[in-house]
C-alpha cells in the first residue's frame, strides 16, 4: 500500500510584505502554494497511491475565495476519479461546516470528524489491504482540550490517526489547538499518526510513526528550506513503514549570511552579496550582512533600497529574488562601562513592550502587515541590531578621528 501525507497547504494565502516584487515574482510567488498542491496530486496519480492524507489548513481561513474552492475541489476530482482515496480534516485556519466545502460526494472522498467530533473510517486497497483512519476536524479556530483520549483503541489491522494539533507546553494560554503529549499518542500505538499545524516538518517518533510533513510552500522566510509531502509504502504482509520526503514546492526560502572585517567600497560590498546567493532552483533569499558597523551612511542606506535588492535580483539565476537585508554587528558597543550601563537602561526602557508600542502606534495603523510586524519578536530584534550597529558605526568614526588627531 501507498499512501501520502500532506498538511498545511494554506491555499489563497497571502505573502505579505513583497508587494515591491516585480510584477512576474508577485504572481509566482501567490500561485506557489497551488503549484505545489498540483504537484502532490500528480505524485499520487504517478505513484498510484492508495490513500491521500490531509492533516488540516488546507485553506488558509474559514471562508476561502471561491476560485479556491474551484480550484481544491478539481484536484480532489482528479484523485477520486483515479479511484484513490482522500481523507482530509479541517484544522485551525480552516475551521469550516462540512456545508461550506465545495467538494462534489464520492466513496472516494471523506472529510473527517465534522463538527470536533472523532471518526473513523475503514477502507480497503485493490489489493484487499485493509486500513482504519480515525480524526476530528475543526469548527471552532482553537480547540483547548486533549482529543487523543477520546480516540478509540487501535484496530487490529493497520490505523492511521489523523490530527492538527500541537504537543503541549508549560503555558496553558498557548494550548489552544488540540494539545496533545508525546507518551499519550505513542501509547495509542497506531501505526502512523499523520499530523498537521507545525510548518517544519519533522518525525517525532517512528515507532510508531508520529509525523509532521510541514508545510507544502514556504510563505516567509521563517519558513526555509524544501517543502512538500510525506510519500509512504506499507508492506502488507509485516506492516512495517517507510516514509519518504517529496518536494513540490517551487519556491525555496534561506538565510545567507555575508561577513564582513573591514571597510568595502559598495561595488565590492555588491560582488560579496552576489558571491553568497548562488542558488541551484528558484529561491527568496533573506541576507544577514554581519559586521555591518564597517557600512558606512550610504552603502546602509543603499542597501535598504528596493532598488537595489532588485538590482541584486536581476543578476540571479532561477528567477530568484533577494527580499530582504538584515544589519547586525560583529562586536560589542566599545564603551566605557559607565556610558555601556546607560545605554542598557535606555534598551530596557525604550524596547520596552508598551513603550514600543506607543512609539509605533500611528505606523502600526498603516496596513495589516504593518501591525503584524510591529508585534512580531523577530522585527523588535532587528531594530536593537540596527540601533546597535548605528552606534558602532559612529562609535568608530569617533574612534578613527581620535586615532587621526
Amino acid at each position: 500500500m501507498k499512501f501520502i501525507h500532506l498538511a498545511d497547504a494554506h491555499l489563497d494565502s497571502p505573502f505579505l510584505g513583497l508587494s515591491f516584487l516585480p510584477s512576474k515574482s508577485s504572481l509566482q510567488i501567490h500561485q506557489a502554494p497551488d503549484k505545489s498542491f498540483t504537484k502532490i496530486v500528480d505524485l499520487a496519480l504517478e505513484e498510484d497511491v492508495d490513500l491521500v492524507l490531509i492533516a488540516g489548513d488546507t485553506f488558509d481561513s474559514a471562508r476561502p475565495n471561491p476560485s479556491t474552492q474551484i480550484f481544491f475541489a478539481e484536484q480532489i476530482e482528479r484523485l477520486t476519479k483515479a479511484q484513490i482515496q482522500v481523507v482530509m480534516i479541517f484544522g485551525n485556519h480552516d475551521h469550516m461546516a462540512e456545508a461550506d466545502l465545495l467538494v462534489p460526494e464520492s466513496q472516494y472522498f471523506k472529510l473527517l470528524g465534522n463538527e470536533e467530533k472523532i471518526e473513523s473510517i475503514t477502507c480497503q486497497t485493490k489489493t484487499g489491504f485493509t486500513y482504519d483512519v480515525t480524526g476530528f476536524s475543526y469548527l471552532n479556530n482553537h480547540i483547548t482540550e486533549d482529543k487523543v483520549s477520546q480516540f478509540p483503541s487501535k484496530a487490529a489491522h493497520y490505523t492511521f490517526g489523523l490530527m492538527h494539533a500541537q504537543e503541549k507546553t508549560n503555558q496553558s494560554a498557548q494550548d489552544v489547538y488540540a494539545p496533545f503529549s508525546l507518551t499519550t499518542l505513542k501509547d495509542l500505538n497506531y501505526d502512523y499518526f499523520a499530523l498537521g499545524h507545525i510548518h517544519l516538518r519533522q518525525v517525532l517518533a517512528k515507532d510508531p510513526w508520529i509525523v509532521y510533513p510541514g508545510n507544502i510552500q514556504g510563505r516567509h522566510i521563517n519558513e526555509t528550506d524544501k517543502k512538500g509531502c510525506y510519500l509512504g509504502e506499507i508492506n502488507e504482509q509485516t506492516k512495517e513503514t517507510n516514509i519518504q520526503f517529496v518536494q513540490t514546492s517551487p519556491i525555496v526560502w534561506q538565510q545567507q549570511v555575508v561577513k564582513l572585517n573591514s571597510e568595502v567600497s559598495q561595488t565590492e560590498l555588491q560582488n560579496l552579496i552576489i558571491d553568497a546567493l548562488n542558488p541551484n532552483e528558484t529561491t527568496y533569499f533573506c541576507l544577514q550582512i554581519s559586521g555591518a558597523e564597517y557600512l558606512n551612511d550610504k552603502e546602509r542606506e543603499l542597501i535598504q533600497e528596493n532598488d537595489f535588492w532588485r538590482m541584486i535580483s536581476n543578476q540571479l539565476d532561477y528567477d530568484s529574488q533577494l527580499v530582504d537585508i538584515r544589519l547586525s554587528s560583529n562586536s560589542q558597543l566599545k564603551i566605557t562601562e559607565s556610558d555601556l550601563a546607560f545605554f542598557n537602561q535606555a534598551e530596557k526602557e525604550l524596547f520596552a513592550t508598551d513603550e514600543f508600542a506607543e512609539l509605533n502606534k500611528d505606523w502600526a495603523k498603516k496596513d495589516e502587515f504593518s501591525n503584524q510586524l510591529e508585534n512580531a519578536p523577530d522585527f523588535l530584534q532587528e531594530v536593537k541590531e540596527l540601533a546597535e550597529v548605528k552606534l558602532n558605526s559612529k562609535l568608530k568614526g569617533i574612534s578613527d578621528e581620535v586615532k587621526e588627531n
